[in-house]
């Protein structure tokens, strides 16, 4: 288990102070100043954390106050609890996680894999409207990547995705298609990157040209247009997503609470 930091305890007034607004209850406190542990890298993804009796004697609250931040954070998919081992800094590479931020569902509705190919993988200057996204200068060095998403060797979706360049520097076409596990596991285990909550903005479309001689539709074709804004700690965009979904075989699934 991984130890505690060697910051000095902090009593639940300091915590007020420091992550949330004094009105907060306790336990959003606690979970704003867990979350700034993770934010810093005191755990890395897929390590332990203190267990909750260490961490509450370190905030200087009860136990219970501590497991209830620790339920949200699990809720949040930034912690998974494992019976009888302990509780774990989530990471992409878990198969439960992986494909959260996916929702696109075979008409059976059984998930399955999805074969990834890879298009291209550029270095560009950032168009206006990517900065915009990425809160960057049009201009600044980004990241384009091309791919598809196919079942069966038929493609399903077509994705365009950009990158702060500045982030995820050295990632080339070669260095992805070495790494053969998820694409978001590679983010966080070679570029520091954690992808924790995610915006979208859903359409239907007509496939152009160019779209539908990537997944082998008529131009015209309806497609469902899945805009992404993918969000690190801190609230901070690192990854603008354009996917075209054929949705003739699948439904985009959600579940609402």
């Amino acid at each position: 288990m991984a130890a505690l930091p060697s910051t000095s305890p902090l009593s639940a007034s300091d915590a007020a102070v420091d992550a949330a607004p004094a009105f907060s209850p306790l336990y959003q406190q606690i979970k704003g100043l867990i979350t700034r542990e993770l934010q810093a890298g005191v755990w890395k993804p897929g390590e332990a954390i203190p267990s909750e009796l260490d961490l509450a004697a370190r905030f200087k609250v009860s136990q219970g106050t501590v497991r209830k931040a620790i339920d949200e954070l699990a809720a949040d998919n930034l912690l998974v609890r494992r019976q009888g081992k302990g509780t774990f800094v989530a990471t992409h590479a878990e198969q439960q996680v992986q494909y959260r931020f996916l929702r696109l569902m075979p008409e059976d509705g059984v998930p399955r894999d999805m074969e990834r190919r890879l298009i291209d993988c550029q270095r560009l200057r950032a168009p206006a409207h990517v900065a915009r996204a990425l809160d960057c200068r049009s201009g600044d060095a980004v990241v384009q990547m091309r791919r598809l998403l196919l079942t069966a060797g038929k493609p399903v979706v077509f994705d365009e995705i950009w990158l702060p360049g500045t982030l995820f520097k050295g990632l080339t076409a070669e260095r992805l298609a070495e790494y053969k596990g998820p694409m978001y596991g590679m983010f966080e285990t070679e570029f520091g990157v954690r992808m924790i909550r995610a915006e979208e903005k859903i359409r239907a479309v007509a496939a152009d040209a160019a779209s539908a001689d990537m997944l082998g539709v008529p131009p015209g074709f309806p497609l469902l247009s899945v805009e992404r804004l993918s969000f690190t700690y801190g609230d901070k965009p690192v990854e603008l997503r354009r996917g075209l979904y054929n949705t003739e075989q699948h439904h985009y699934r959600n579940e609402l609470n």
